[in-house]
């Protein structure tokens, strides 16, 4: 049984009604009654609609007018386009191939495009249709224009959405509670909840659609990160706040203070949105606390395991506080190089734009890419509706696009549910507005007094209510609109209700070819493919950090994995963006995977590979140690190739855990080393057997 919309969404449903009819009114009945151009009337209407309805834009009023008028070029140059090919259905139907896959797919360059594109679709829609008139297409910019900016000034005016915080000030927040929790110090359980339930907050899942830092360009890049890092770095401070207490540790004491500074002004340059300072005293602060680590609190002592657990933890969260200040620095400071950190983490930090976006359409050019398959699977949809509206010369045509565009799903069974809902509220809003039309005749003073209250309804109703309502009353909508262009007949709510069912049918069979399970099958092939990728990082880093030659080995396996395994890392992330965006399985998620955890693994393998090799201090490990530490991550490697193949009720991972007799034979300065690999080695096997559902 479907929920019912929460207060909150109906309320705003109502707010973005009103605005949306007020501007499409304004400008449609001056259009039809005054100035009798019918042409222009049809955009001054459907203008809002597309920006106010079919693109719900997130941000305030001033942000979405902004958005609004930024999108306004590329909607006129797609209305010349429209109305140039729309000479012949073939033309039209080329068109439509390229402009359906086109939009969708720059979603994979930036979320406000992603937001506008299923308005800017309609734009083209719109103009491909006969009659082939090239001679209106000034009265049609016209209509776009008057009613673009209409909407934009209601935006601002009318009931104007509140600020609300961006996903800047999300990770300012988080930093500012990381602050706040290294200064509380010792071991609280409550805080650690805190800490991790304020790492979940910072996923994208979490955050509205069109504010979530997606874009292909560097800044978007760097806050990405710099949210990943802080999801990390709160993830490790609970883990600090879980462990037990310890004697006096002034050099993690000292460490943490530094990262709790560092946190407060990373946050306050987010606020701000000014350069931050760089991370330059941390990594000092850093340097100094592994060359005074592994000294025990009393002279001729050896440092307990508990205490060098601590510290190595402490470690990691001023790694990932280094890792966040450097992105936000990246993210308000634009283009620029870093020095002393590794380069592959920091990859897009002196690359240009255009090679940026370069990189992010080549790598989603692919037919594994769930960007790619809904471009695709868009375009053909609209391309075939738009050939079949044109061969059976449907009047209304451009119905069958707008059904085929609202109601078009990632799966199958999504859209099987949304065409069902869809003919059952169009057949009944066609039984109402043809009832309407008999009854009212030629009276046209009695539909535009209709309007205005049933586009209020429609635009309130529809968007919470489902694909039924909204398809139903919009039937009225554009019912009671044509109906003030040209004398109409109750059979423009038959074409109305044919011209939905065509859409839905054509929808459906594009669902049914074009992987028809959606993100579901890409998710798991992702996660599949990333496991395998990083599973060989693992004793390669261990190598690489235990041997005598630790940092060059950095380069050896950036070269042979580092890079391939992030564009994995990307292609599962986007999976399960859109994963998340599609409704639950009817029966949960299959063995109960969480892949979340999953990708969290793969970018935790990434930050050790990055970092642990070039840690400092001595490297003379005894043969047991080495032989241990080896033994840990091939076994670890192993379990993780058998993770990949998703088996039916998780895998169960052993913690590495270093034996105290191998402890008691390592030398002091090299053990803390030691316990950094077993540290990140017991992370990866808990991300492990979470993400496998164990």
């Amino acid at each position: 049984m479907p929920q019912r919309p929460s207060l909150s969404a109906s309320v705003d449903a109502g707010r973005r009604a009103l605005r949306v009819t007020v501007a499409a009114a304004a400008g449609f009945y001056p259009a039809v009654h005054l100035l009798d151009q019918p042409a222009a009337a049809i955009y001054t209407l459907f203008a809002p609609v597309a920006f106010g309805v079919l693109s719900p834009l997130p941000g305030s009023g001033r942000q979405r007018a902004g958005t609004v008028l930024r999108a306004l070029p590329t909607a006129a140059a797609l209305v010349v386009l429209g109305t140039v090919l729309a000479v012949g259905t073939w033309p039209a139907v080329a068109g439509m191939l390229l402009v359906g896959f086109v939009l969708p797919f720059g979603a994979a360059c930036g979320p406000r495009l992603a937001g506008t594109a299923p308005g800017l679709q309609l734009f083209y829609i719109l103009a491909c249709f006969p009659p082939y008139a090239p001679d209106t297409l000034t009265l049609r910019l016209a209509g776009l224009v008057t009613g673009t900016v209409l909407l934009s000034l209601c935006e601002l005016v009318l009931l104007p959405e509140p600020r609300q915080p961006s996903y800047r000030d999300r990770v300012a927040d988080a930093l500012d509670l990381a602050g706040r929790a290294v200064r509380a110090g010792g071991p609280d359980p409550g805080l650690a909840a805190r800490l991790r339930a304020a790492g979940r907050g910072l996923r994208f899942s979490r955050q509205p659609a069109g504010t979530r830092p997606t874009g292909a360009g560097r800044k978007d890049h760097a806050l990405a990160q710099a949210g990943s890092a802080t999801r990390r770095l709160l993830d490790q401070l609970a883990a600090l706040a879980g462990l037990p207490a310890t004697p006096a540790d002034v050099a993690s004491e000292t460490l943490l203070h530094g990262t709790a500074v560092m946190c407060a002004r990373t946050a306050d340059a987010l606020r701000r949105s000014r350069p931050a300072t760089g991370p330059e005293l941390l990594e000092e602060m850093i340097e100094e606390f592994m060359a005074a680590r592994g000294t025990a609190p009393e002279p001729r002592a050896t440092p307990s395991h508990a205490l060098l657990l601590r510290q190595s933890t402490a470690l990691t969260a001023a790694v990932s506080a280094v890792t966040v200040c450097t992105a936000v620095t990246l993210t308000t400071g634009g283009r620029r190089p870093v020095y002393g950190l590794p380069h592959e983490q920091f990859w897009y930090a002196d690359t240009g734009t255009v090679r940026l976006w370069y990189v992010r359409i080549r790598g989603n050019l692919t037919r594994r890419s769930v960007v790619f398959q809904n471009a695709v699977r868009m375009a053909l949809g609209l391309a075939l509706a738009r050939l079949v509206a044109g061969s059976l010369d449907l009047s209304h045509g451009f119905w069958v696009l707008l059904a085929v565009l609202t109601l078009g799903r990632t799966t199958a069974g999504e859209a099987w549910s949304a065409a069902r809902s869809a003919a059952a509220g169009t057949l009944l809003g066609a039984l109402a507005a043809g009832a309407l039309i008999i009854g009212a005749g030629g009276m046209t003073e009695l539909y535009a007094y209709l309007l205005v209250p049933m586009m209020l309804l429609a635009f309130t109703v529809g968007p919470v209510g489902g694909p039924a309502w909204a398809q139903g009353l919009f039937t009225l909508v554009v019912s009671t609109a044509f109906a003030q262009i040209a004398a109409v007949t109750w059979r423009l709510a038959e074409a109305r209700f044919l011209d939905v069912l065509t859409g839905s049918a054509v929808g459906l069979v594009c669902g049914l070819l074009a992987w028809p399970s959606g993100a579901r099958a890409e998710i798991r092939r992702g996660v599949t493919t990333l496991l395998r990728a990083t599973a060989p990082l693992v004793p390669a880093t261990v190598v690489a950090t235990t041997g005598p030659d630790g940092p060059g080995r950095v380069r050896e396996i950036a070269d042979r994995t580092l890079w391939a395994t992030h564009h994995r890392l990307r292609m599962a992330q986007a999976a399960y963006a859109q994963y998340r965006a599609e409704p639950a399985p009817r029966h949960g998620d299959e063995r109960g995977s969480d892949w979340l955890a999953a990708l969290n693994f793969g970018s935790r393998v990434l930050v050790g590979a990055y970092w642990l090799p070039r840690s400092e201090g001595p490297r003379t490990f005894p043969p047991a140690a080495l032989c241990w530490a080896r033994d840990a991550a091939g076994e670890l490697e192993a379990v993780t190739l058998r993770a990949a193949d998703l088996p039916a009720g998780g895998i169960r991972v052993r913690p590495a855990q270093l034996p105290a007799d191998i402890a008691s034979r390592t030398p002091a300065r090299a053990l803390p080393l030691l316990v950094d690999v077993e540290v990140w080695l017991r992370a990866l096997a808990t991300d492990l057997e979470t993400g496998t559902g164990g």
